[in-house]
């Protein structure tokens, strides 16, 4: 008989923090997942914010697609800044650094350590709403801003999880 573990909000929320101690994050990481634990972080996370869109599914740190309230599926930031369509790339709505010299690599690297920014850059995401670095990329210069991915949220709800959707309240 598999072990499923159940889990409760504040087990989950330390979870997000960053807080277990590490014998209790393995012993989660092994046990089989209990079927309410997806729903218990979404509600977590949920409580976290500020607005009511209902979130669909976490993005990244501190990104979400929600639902809004006439049916479009959007990007948002904890603040509540609305970036974009799900299906678009969220990144070409944020404020972008690009660290492209040495004396801009020189920042965050020591002297000597860091990329030649003729061969890589750094691209540093920013939020327009609050300011949040929400993701960095190195890449060659010329390379292309892409969409991290692209989740088909109705197939994770129907047949992933066997729930509905969240809706607005």
């Amino acid at each position: 008989m598999k072990k499923v573990a159940k889990y409760d909000k504040k087990r989950i929320a330390e979870l997000i923090d960053g807080t277990l101690e590490f014998y209790q994050l393995k012993d989660m990481m092994s046990s089989h997942k209990d079927p309410e634990r997806f729903e218990i972080y979404r509600e977590v996370l949920q409580d976290r914010v500020s607005w009511d869109d209902p979130i669909l599914l976490p993005y990244g740190l501190h990104l979400y697609i929600v639902q809004k309230a006439n049916g479009d599926r959007i990007v948002k930031c904890d603040c509540g800044h609305e970036f974009c369509d799900y299906k678009e790339n969220w990144k070409l709505h944020a404020r972008i650094f690009v660290r492209d010299t040495e004396e801009k690599m020189n920042e965050i690297y020591p002297k000597l350590m860091s990329p030649d920014p003729e061969w890589q850059v750094i691209r540093e995401y920013y939020c327009p709403g609050c300011a949040t670095q929400l993701e960095v990329e190195a890449v060659p210069p010329w390379y292309p801003i892409i969409l991290d991915f692209e989740p088909d949220i109705d197939t994770f709800y129907n047949e992933w999880i066997k729930k509905p959707l969240p809706t607005v309240k």
